[in-house]
């Protein structure tokens, strides 16, 4: 059932390392389990998760079921954390009062959240934003028509990482961070340099910015010397990569001014990726070109919503009710993917055609 795939770190180093980001605020549990048996079972590099417990519990129980779907012939994925060490566009929540909402609103912001996480006169009579459900990509901030939708942002203290390693088993951490924050950056830092030695991979996600060059070189230096693997992640436009094709524009040039500093380790691209973006890549000679090119891509919003309407069948099999987090505890079998085979098998479909793009080189020597 799997997909014939190299170990994490050869992936890297032969530029087919591909990463699901199952989002660093989304805690949705059941949905984190059953993407990351799908998407392990295509084949998955890396599953990055929000840095909670719970959520890096589910994606390890996803793991396991997608080694029990397989015979136990399955190879198990790096399994990351994601991290900030400021103000971050990931790591936050929409919020609001829907008391305050008129009568006639015509409610766009149901109708533009990728999560389906904001929902009206649900059975139980709830109305308003399923925190679970929610990424914090902002779409409906501007939709408003009563502007009263408003967000909720929060940052990891550096002395919560070191028990998060310690006692998760981690694989990698990914950090996001911003152009100017050394400090900020710095003390998140000194707080994960101890633990290095248990990791695989750091990974450090930055959006363009003035400078850009500059910074990565300070943290490079930051961070040097490193025992494990390090990733450049370009971020071109966050959680975008359901909007459309041309969203991956913004991260193919991020990635393009990131390989042209000449860091040390990989560049691997993020934010607005979609089925558009390894054709793009082999289109423009930046994949399978070595340390001159991009080593791989991430998907998240893109990866999610493709899975999105079968993980919705699933709960509603489940519960007879809505799509809702909290009636489905992690170890309820009724809302794990692999017991309904016809679901799994659409899933791993779907999944295997967006993995099969960095990771089937029939589909690579096409350059499409």
């Amino acid at each position: 059932m799997v997909m014939n795939r190299r170990s994490p770190f050869t992936s890297l180093e032969q530029a087919h390392w591909f990463k699901l980001i199952c989002g660093a605020s989304f805690q949705h549990l059941p949905s984190v389990r059953n993407l990351t048996l799908a998407y392990t079972l295509a084949g998955a590099d890396c599953i990055d998760v929000a840095a909670d417990p719970a959520a890096i519990a589910a994606a390890r129980s996803g793991m396991a079921a997608a080694r029990e779907a397989n015979g136990g012939d399955v190879p198990v994925p790096w399994l990351m954390a994601s991290l900030n060490d400021g103000e971050d566009p990931h790591f936050r929540k929409a919020r609001f009062d829907a008391t305050q909402c008129p009568s006639d609103c015509p409610q766009p912001c149901e109708q533009v959240c990728p999560a389906n996480a904001i929902l009206f006169n649900r059975e139980d009579g709830f109305s308003g934003v399923v925190d679970e459900l929610c990424y914090g990509c902002g779409r409906c901030l501007p939709v408003c028509p009563e502007q009263i939708i408003h967000t909720h942002s929060y940052v990891r203290s550096p002395e919560s990482v070191a028990p998060l390693i310690l006692e998760s088993g981690i694989d990698a951490l990914e950090i996001h961070t911003q152009v100017g924050r050394q400090e900020e950056f710095a003390r998140l830092w000194q707080a994960i340099a101890p633990h290095l030695n248990q990791l695989q991979l750091v990974a450090v996600s930055c959006p363009d910015g003035e400078e850009l060059t500059d910074y990565l070189w300070h943290l490079y230096h930051l961070m040097s010397p490193l025992p494990c693997l390090l990733v450049w992640q370009t971020d071109g436009r966050p959680m975008s990569g359901d909007i459309g094709a041309g969203t991956t524009r913004a991260t193919i040039r991020l990635a393009e001014k990131v390989l042209a500093a000449n860091l040390p380790g990989f560049v691997q691209l993020a934010g607005g990726t979609n089925e558009r973006t390894v054709p793009k890549l082999q289109e423009l000679g930046l994949l399978n070109n070595g340390k001159a090119g991009v080593s791989g891509v991430a998907y998240g919003s893109y990866a999610r919503v493709l899975l999105w309407d079968l993980l919705e069948q699933l709960d509603t099999m489940s519960t007879s009710n809505t799509f809702s987090p909290s009636s489905l505890p992690l170890e309820a079998g009724n809302n794990h993917l692999e017991k309904n085979p016809a679901l799994l098998n659409s899933a791993l479909e779907r999944a295997r055609g967006l993995v099969s793009q960095l990771k089937d080189p029939l589909f690579a020597g096409k350059g499409q």
